[in-house]
């Protein structure tokens, strides 16, 4: 039994570079633009698009983040060093004395990540740099773009992406008691395609 609790934490160990006498670690955990593609595939099909209120005008004044528009799509990237967020979108505006009007196209947001040691959490902040209009009924697109980050801000702005404590767990030795891992710290960096975390861990006995 003692070999087969050895074997289960081969999987782990193939990524953790030891330091400290073997109380502490680095786990290397990378993230692809693929499993991002995938996991909005997942929401689009099983859940409504968010959406977000622009104003308080019944019926309209609505933004909604959509799958596709204009050709392009909601997704992640990572390119030189940034996260970058295409966002399609759809909604509707009543400008003062026009009326509802109808807008679509799709905006490129920067996510910009943090990690504060304090409260031990991954945040991230999106941030709007252009917006390119496929149908705005004669909106400007420079009033698109303030409406999407001011609409970001107040629903999404900081994205919660991880806690520390998430990350910890316990490896149970035989008639022993239990290796407990606690994630302490967390580093992250872009690079062409993925995003490396690495999370260092406390090795303690529970």
């Amino acid at each position: 039994m003692f070999r087969k609790s050895l074997a289960s934490l081969v999987p782990i160990l193939l990524f953790v570079s030891l330091t400290n006498a073997q109380q502490r670690a680095e786990v290397s955990l990378q993230l692809g633009e693929q499993f991002f593609a995938a996991m909005l595939d997942s929401i689009y099909q099983n859940f409504n698009p968010p959406a977000f209120r622009l104003t308080g005008e019944s019926g309209c004044g609505i933004l909604k983040i959509i799958r596709e528009a204009g050709g392009a799509r909601t997704g992640v990237q990572f390119r030189d060093g940034e996260i970058r967020v295409p966002l399609a979108f759809s909604g509707n505006y009543a400008p003062p004395f026009v009326g509802c009007l109808e807008f679509s196209g799709w905006a490129d947001s920067v996510l910009d990540l943090e990690f504060d040691q304090a409260s031990q959490k991954l945040t991230g902040r999106a941030r709007v740099t252009n917006v390119h209009l496929d149908g705005a009924g004669g909106l400007p697109s420079a009033g698109i773009a303030k409406l999407l980050q001011g609409s970001i801000d107040k629903r999404l702005n900081p994205i919660e992406i991880l806690t520390l404590d998430k990350l910890s767990f316990g490896v149970p030795i035989p008639s022993t008691g239990t290796l407990r891992m606690r994630a302490i710290g967390l580093r992250h960096e872009v690079s062409s395609g993925f995003l490396n975390l690495r999370i260092t861990y406390e090795f303690t006995k529970g």
